[in-house]
C-alpha cells in the first residue's frame, strides 16, 4: 500500500481547518453529516461551535452525534438536545442525535472481535461525512481520535456499550469497564471500518491536536492540558492521521508529553491503529506534509 498523505499546520485557527481541508482535494457530495464531540457538561477542554463553524459551513454540513452509554448529560436524546443548546451547536447549525429513533446495523463480515455494528439510524439519511475529532487522551482508549469518533462517536447507545462490552450482546453497564483491553480496541477498529465502509469513499478527516489533556471531552470533570497546542492535522485515511498525530506528541519537546504518553499507553491504545490496519481501511505508513 502506498503512503497516505498526511496535511499538517501547526497553527490551530479555524480558517487553518478550512484551508486543510481544501488540501484534500475532497468534494463531499450530497447531504454531509459532520461528526463533532458535543463536549460533555463541565468539560472544559471540547472544542467550541465557533471554531468549527467556518468548516462546517464550508461544506453545508449538519452536524451529528449520538447518545452516550454512560449516565450524563448526553445519554437520552432530550437531555442531549438540550446540552447542544447550552452549549450553542443548536444556534450556529443544524443537529441530528442519529439515534433519537433508534439504530440500524451495519455487518463486519472481517471483524477481528465484532461482526456487527449499531449505529445512529439516521446515518441512512447522509451522503458523505466529515469527521471532525479533537485529539487528545482517553481515560478507557488512550487516546481520541479520527478511529474512536468513527466507533464509540457513530454508534448508537446500544452500539456503544456492544463495543464497550466486545460484542457481548446483554453486557451490563458495569461490564463495560471490566471488558479485556485488547478486544475492546479490537472492536472498535471493527466497528470504525464498518463506517468507513459504509461511505465508500465518500468521507475526509480533520484531528485538531488542541488542548490535549489526558481526559476525553466526555468527562465532565476533565484535567487541564497537560501539553501546548500542536496543529491541525487532515487526511483521507483515518488511520494514517492518528498514527501521526501519536508521532508528532512522540517527537515534541514539551515534556507534557509524558503524562499524555502515559495515558496512551498504559491503556495500549496504539493497538486500535494496529487493528485498523489490518483491517485495510488504511495504513501507517505516511507522507506529513505541512502546509
Amino acid at each position: 500500500m502506498e503512503k497516505s498523505k498526511v496535511y499538517f499546520t501547526r497553527e490551530v485557527t479555524e480558517d487553518n481547518v478550512v484551508r486543510l481541508f481544501k488540501e484534500l482535494n475532497k468534494n463531499l457530495n450530497g447531504k454531509v453529516a459532520v461528526k463533532v464531540h458535543s463536549g460533555e457538561r463541565g468539560n472544559q477542554n471540547y472544542l467550541k461551535p465557533l471554531f468549527m463553524k467556518p468548516m462546517i459551513d464550508y461544506v453545508n454540513g449538519t452536524v451529528v452525534e449520538c447518545n452516550t452509554a454512560y449516565d450524563g448529560a448526553r445519554d437520552t436524546t432530550e437531555k442531549h438536545k438540550e446540552l447542544m443548546e447550552e452549549h450553542e451547536w443548536s444556534k450556529y447549525f443544524n443537529v441530528d442525535i442519529m439515534d433519537e429513533d433508534g439504530d440500524i446495523t451495519l455487518e463486519i463480515p472481517n471483524g477481528k472481535v465484532i461482526k456487527k455494528n449499531y449505529v445512529g439510524k439516521n446515518i441512512q439519511n447522509y451522503d458523505s461525512m466529515l469527521v471532525l475529532s479533537h485529539f487528545k487522551g482517553h481515560p478507557m482508549g488512550g487516546y481520541g481520535g479520527a478511529l474512536k469518533q468513527l466507533s464509540i462517536g457513530i454508534a448508537s447507545s446500544k452500539g456503544k456499550r456492544y463495543i464497550h462490552c466486545a460484542g457481548a450482546e446483554n453486557g451490563s453497564y458495569e461490564d463495560m469497564f471490566h471488558t479485556d483491553q485488547i478486544k475492546f480496541l479490537e472492536s472498535m477498529a471493527d466497528a470504525a471500518s464498518s463506517v468507513v465502509n459504509y461511505f465508500d469513499g465518500s468521507i475526509a478527516y480533520i484531528n485538531v491536536m488542541c488542548n490535549m489533556s489526558v481526559d476525553c471531552d466526555c468527562c465532565s470533570v476533565a484535567e487541564d492540558p497537560c501539553m501546548s497546542d500542536i496543529g491541525i492535522l487532515a487526511s483521507l485515511d483515518p488511520v494514517a492521521l492518528d498514527k501521526a498525530c501519536i508521532d508528532l506528541v512522540e517527537k515534541s519537546d514539551d515534556p507534557g508529553k509524558e503524562k499524555l504518553l502515559e495515558r496512551i499507553n498504559s491503556r495500549k491504545g496504539t493497538h486500535t491503529i494496529e487493528a485498523a490496519e489490518k483491517l485495510g481501511i488504511g495504513t501507517t505508513e505516511y507522507e506529513l506534509i505541512e502546509i
